[in-house]
């Protein structure tokens, strides 16, 4: 291993993902024209050293600190004059950094700080600029006659200790800071959200391309979730390799959460980290850290793409909700409504009757609201089970609303799952089937769009696809205790007869089983021969605000969803063997019509 003190320049072209995406061939046969003709001769006019090409970059060495700042001038102020005819949408550019600093030398290679100092200083440079380090600056100073500007310690992502950085300015370009600072922008009414590009760790800069490719399709997949405003990829892009301030970026953006996270691969194995940041406190609400091997690049980028896109939106959401929870009641707006409805339809810890009171007030606000007439499709006919509704009048009801929300937003994800759910639980199997289809080909990362599917399907009689929808679901967005997804989730077990499974799940809850799920663990328990235990739930069941209901009427209620007769013998038998209906009952649910059963 050979270590020596040398000046490394670092620079790559801006905006080069987008110059390819608008002219491929073109951009890459301009760029090999320039590198060619301009670049290289200029580089080895100065005694530099071409170390490595890296797609729309170069890394250069030099021996002489003043050598390295005299080409890297020349260089931006012929690139300013080759490219003044073209419009600015098409121009190549580029930003450079230069460090001193000692560096491993391994064949044609090289390696360490001083080579990662000078990648961190070229993020930092305006398009036609270059930033230097305190030591190149030193040496340079007083033997170039240029300008030199002062930017202050810089805290360098992944380098220890500030370093104090200078630009400097070129003829043509005139560039000599980095992007200037803005007028904060005000925050949206939606939630609005920054990708940062994630921040490749490993010691190859060409695997800058599969860091890159992570952020542009995490963007692009938030970018599927309406209740969001996600920032485009050029303006989040400018950030990129600059020290990272989440308050000044969010108010630049007007954002006011950031994603930001890391790659590194090693070997046959890739690691990627995400974090979520509240930008106004710099509060971290969610971090998760990725390991996969890399027997097929593409699916691994899917799948890692897919599960932090799926994770941070629910978390947003939780982040909101707590927000307005501390609201008073006359401040609410209708979305501040529409999130309450919604957290507490979906956690039943707050009731169907909260859900549906605070839905109401959304449309009083907005009769318009899609989402909210979405949601109220759904937590008409789910008031049958918790509230005892009456079947028939909530079945209008719902589908008053389902009608008004696909007219009002037939494109929107949650409108699609919410009155697929809404749907199932009339017993209307063919338009669950239609609209729960229609959610997950529209947001395939959200999971009530997931939820709405794999119940559907369970419901259907295609359980074991119900299953895998169930798993991706729960990899996106683990069951909380009082979540109402883990009641859909123990029904497909049932029909499954995977009965040890559920109790399984009902074990975790230690001692705190919510009433909804405690009649079901009474008909687990009695199918597995557990009689004393199933009278001891029905107990329990009886003692609540459920078991007040009429019986029957939940039993009707549910029949209805059920399109398999195999799947409603299942039922009806736990039903009877804990006491919920006799013989009679199960003759008329048997032999009834759809219409009958409804």
């Amino acid at each position: 291993m050979e270590r020596k003190l040398a000046a490394i320049l670092a620079a790559d072209v801006v905006g080069y993902t987008r110059l390819m995406g608008v002219n491929e061939a073109g951009t890459l046969r301009r760029l090999t024209d320039l590198r060619e003709k301009i670049l290289e001769p200029l580089i080895a006019e100065h005694h530099g050293r071409v170390v490595k090409l890296m797609g729309d970059g170069l890394l250069v060495e030099f021996a002489s600190a003043v050598d390295s700042v005299a080409c890297a001038i020349a260089w931006q102020d012929r690139m300013a004059l080759h490219e003044t005819d073209r419009d600015t949408g098409t121009k190549l550019q580029f930003r450079i950094g230069i460090n001193l600093g000692d560096i491993i030398v391994e064949g044609d290679d090289i390696h360490g700080d001083g080579v990662n100092i000078a990648a961190r200083l070229e993020g930092l440079a305006q398009p036609g600029g270059i930033c230097l380090s305190d030591d190149i600056y030193r040496h340079a100073k007083s033997k170039i006659n240029a300008r030199f500007e002062d930017m202050g310690e810089q805290a360098l992502k992944n380098v220890a200790d500030p370093v104090r950085v200078y630009t400097v300015a070129v003829g043509q370009s005139g560039a000599t800071a980095p992007v200037p600072t803005t007028e904060p922008l005000p925050l949206p009414d939606k939630p609005s959200i920054a990708v940062l590009p994630f921040d490749n760790m490993s010691n190859d800069p060409e695997q800058e391309y599969f860091s890159d490719g992570i952020t542009e399709d995490i963007i692009t997949e938030l970018s599927r979730f309406n209740e969001l405003r996600v920032i485009a990829r050029n303006s989040a892009f400018q950030f990129k390799g600059q020290p990272i301030n989440f308050s000044e970026i969010g108010q630049r953006l007007g954002a006011r959460y950031i994603v930001e996270g890391s790659v590194r691969k090693y070997g046959n194995r890739i690691r990627v980290t995400a974090q979520l940041i509240e930008a106004e406190t710099g509060s971290n609400l969610w971090a998760e850290r990725y390991d996969r091997t890399l027997e097929n690049i593409f699916e691994v980028q899917d799948e890692l793409v897919q599960s932090i896109a799926g994770m941070i939106p629910e978390q947003i959401e939780q982040r909101a909700v707590r927000r307005v929870r501390s609201k008073p009641t006359a401040n609410m707006t209708a979305f501040d409504c529409l999130l309450r409805g919604r957290w507490a339809l979906h956690h039943t810890s707050d009731g169907v009757k909260l859900a549906i009171d605070f839905l109401e007030q959304a449309l009083v606000a907005d009769p318009d609201y899609a989402q909210a007439h979405a949601l109220l499709a759904y937590a008409y006919p789910y008031s049958v089970f918790v509230l005892g509704s009456d079947p028939d009048a909530t079945t209008v009801r719902a589908h008053q609303h389902a009608e008004k929300a696909t007219r009002l937003d037939p494109t929107d994800p949650e409108v699609n799952a919410a009155v697929a759910i809404g749907f199932l639980l009339s017993g209307e199997h063919d338009r669950a089937d239609a609209y729960s289809a229609r959610a997950t080909s529209l947001n395939p990362n959200d999971h009530i769009c997931l939820y709405s599917r794999a119940l559907t399907l369970a419901y259907l009689g295609q359980q074991s696809e119900a299953m895998d929808v169930f798993a991706r679901m729960a990899m996106i967005s683990p069951y909380a205790q009082d979540d109402v997804r883990a009641d859909g989730y123990c029904d497909c077990l049932y029909m499954l007869g995977r009965y040890e499974e559920i109790l399984d799940i009902y074990r975790r809850w230690q001692g705190q089983l919510p009433d909804f799920l405690v009649q079901l663990r009474a008909v687990v328990e009695v199918q597995l021969g557990n009689q004393e235990a199933a009278k001891r739930s029905i107990a329990e069941y009886e003692a609540s605000e459920r078991g007040k209901l009429d019986p029957m009427t939940f039993v009707r209620a549910h029949m209805r969803m059920v399109k398999r007769p195999e799947d409603r013998e299942r039922w009806l038998e736990g039903y009877r063997k804990v006491g919920l209906c006799n013989e009679d009952d199960i003759l008329g649910l048997m032999f009834s019509t759809k219409k009958d059963v409804c």
